[in-house]
């Protein structure tokens, strides 16, 4: 089991943001956590990345606990994420954003790297290599020396996941990846999750596209109003009454298969 969320709850004053909510994701899997706005999805993001600290309940990551970690220490375990509205480093170019995320994990220390080593000069050469690789894979090798600020939105939302990727995650957060994107752009980038998947990686997922969600995910977990609402299958969650009804209202059935 890669992940294990169990009787997690996240209160903001009176405000009850998750409510006892437990769910588990194997290896392998893409997940897909669905639900309203305002269901409580990103803020489950934030609390298995401790961005925001659980009011109570326990997190635990390849069977061992990670509650009340700090952010760094949880992107050291494997877990990585990508958010909603883009956060990547505007002016730099996209080679430069996927090498932050590989500089996550280098061993080279304050030492190495102002007297430039061997040891440092040999693994600042991989990070380039790594990074070129991971650029060749979401499709941007021909805009490496752009800036981001200058790519297309599909391609910038491609460059954040190959600057995830660069910090080799064991689970990778997905955050709304298609928000914005037309229907080639969604295409590619359903395309692109599988190619994550079948390098090894599990895949949580946040998405609003149903048509992507029940493509893509091998299991589903729906959140109301921060309350899990149902779980199951793509087929068992579009045939779940509840989930229609609470997700797209009973005048929208249709639209969820």
């Amino acid at each position: 089991m890669v992940l294990k969320i169990k009787n997690i709850s996240k209160n903001f004053g009176g405000i009850s943001a998750l409510t006892d909510v437990t769910f588990s994701i194997e290896e392998g899997e893409i997940y897909g956590l669905i639900g309203p706005n305002g269901a409580g999805k990103t803020t489950m993001f934030n609390v298995i990345t401790n961005m925001f600290p659980p009011s109570s309940g326990e997190i635990s990551f390849l069977e061992k606990k990670i509650t009340g970690l700090k952010p760094y220490k949880i992107t050291d375990k494997g877990i990585c994420r990508t958010f909603q509205n883009i956060r990547l480093f505007s002016q730099m170019t996209a080679l430069e954003n996927v090498l932050v995320g590989g500089h996550s994990r280098s061993k080279s220390g304050v030492f190495s790297g102002v007297f430039r080593t061997k040891s440092q000069r040999h693994e600042e050469e991989k990070l380039h290599q790594t990074a070129k690789e991971l650029l060749e894979l979401v499709g941007l090798t021909p805009y490496e020396d752009v800036a981001a600020e200058n790519l297309a939105y599909g391609q910038q939302r491609r460059l954040e996941i190959a600057r995830a990727l660069a910090s080799k995650p064991r689970l990778l957060l997905l955050d709304e990846p298609a928000a914005g994107m037309n229907e080639t752009e969604t295409e590619e980038l359903v395309y692109l999750i599988q190619k994550v998947q079948q390098r090894g990686i599990t895949v949580l997922l946040i998405e609003h596209d149903m048509p992507l969600v029940m493509k893509l995910c091998d299991r589903i977990t729906v959140l109301n109003f921060g309350k899990k609402l149902a779980e199951g299958t793509p087929e068992e969650i579009q045939n779940n009454q509840a989930v229609i009804e609470a997700y797209l209202g009973k005048e929208e059935e249709d639209d969820i298969a």
